[in-house]
């Protein structure tokens, strides 16, 4: 079964569109958890903090530090074949196009609220958003959400069938009431799901804290890195 659905992905995969031409320092895919264990409520807050946080200072400064722009892609999912496209592919040169991004986002409806969390699959998808994006410097996919994954194959099955080198899979834990489980949900995150090189994880505590969260991560992310090393200045004259 899991050999047959992976087989799937990878044949959807291989139809992708051709890659986006484009110069960016960052290919930045945003997954955004509907499962059933996510309450209209939940939803509310985790698609209003997003959308904020697009739009928050700090952010904005990160995407605008570098005449390189990010691109920017945003899906929402939950069960196996339950996965929805809310922004294509966009490069962000400044503010307008925050705000663009933010309000799709915002008035965006859910597509889905009745399927449970089929993390593999969402990661399959996120895989194939990759292979038409942009030609960025550094790409990077981040899964959000408040459950272990439970249908389906897991994160590991996903990173050995889909071409994930050179993605780096960062994540935000939404805490729930049960520490137990938010101890738990954690280390499923840190065990499981992040991946490649530089990976973190940043927590929410609950849905009302998934704003603040959300732009720790973002700016974190999208702040541009140093790449290299400073040229070598040359020796100065002798005493």
């Amino acid at each position: 079964m899991i050999r047959a659905a992976l087989t799937g992905l990878a044949l959807l995969l291989a139809l992708a569109q051709p890659a986006l031409a484009a110069n960016c320092r960052l290919a930045l895919v945003l997954a955004m958890d509907v499962s059933s264990s996510v309450d209209a409520t939940e939803d509310a807050l985790q698609r209003g903090g997003l959308a904020n946080a697009l739009l928050s200072p700090r952010v904005e400064a990160a995407v605008l530090a570098s005449p390189l722009p990010v691109a920017i892609a945003v899906y929402e999912w939950s069960g196996r074949y339950n996965q929805e496209l809310l922004v294509d592919w966009t490069l962000l040169r400044n503010r307008a196009d925050l705000v663009a991004v933010s309000e799709t986002i915002a008035f965006s409806k859910r597509s889905h609220n009745d399927f449970p969390t089929a993390m593999g699959y969402a990661l399959g998808y996120g895989a194939g958003l990759f292979q038409r994006g942009p030609a960025c410097l550094f790409r990077t996919l981040d899964m959000a959400g408040d459950g272990e994954n439970n249908e389906g194959f897991p994160p590991a099955s996903a990173y050995s069938a889909f071409p994930f080198d050179g993605v780096t899979v960062n994540g935000l834990v939404v805490n729930g009431a049960d520490y137990e489980a938010e101890v738990t949900l954690i280390d499923f995150y840190r065990s499981e799901v992040l991946f490649g090189p530089g990976a973190f994880l940043e927590v929410a505590q609950g849905f009302e804290d998934y704003e603040r969260a959300m732009i720790r991560k973002l700016e974190r992310e999208m702040t541009p890195r140093a790449i290299g090393a400073l040229p070598a200045l040359p020796p100065g004259p002798r005493g």
